[in-house]
């Protein structure tokens, strides 16, 4: 049987905490954006961090027949903030201080908290 959309976000979340993310949430955003379905947000501590869980993340997205679109770094340093677009979900991968700073969740309060939150 076919995963859901909703399961594939929770397996990333999943692979994310056990990579040592924190705070990882899993929000269902299909009613309020056309440009994904979830979204998972993650604080990381470094680049290393990120890049670690981008591989993760995208050797899953592989094994589970997600295409990958793009990976998408917010600052120039690529600490802060960086996206893996999989189509019907966006991974987002904040430092605690861009995370803090863009307060995703208080910003997407009106879609459906899937997991965290």
């Amino acid at each position: 049987m076919e995963k859901t959309t909703e399961q594939k976000a929770l397996e990333i979340a999943d692979i994310l905490e056990d990579g040592k993310a924190e705070d990882v949430v899993v929000i269902e955003v299909t009613k309020l954006t056309s440009c994904a379905d979830f979204f998972v947000i993650a604080t990381i501590h470094s680049s290393a961090h990120w890049q670690g869980l981008e591989k993760q993340v995208k050797e899953y997205a592989k094994e589970n027949d997600m295409q990958i679109h793009l990976t998408h770094n917010k600052t120039s340093s690529g600490d802060d903030w960086n996206v893996i677009d999989l189509g019907s979900t966006l991974v987002h991968l904040m430092s605690k201080d861009a995370r803090n700073f863009y307060e995703l969740e208080k910003l997407w309060h009106a879609g459906r908290f899937v997991k965290g939150e």
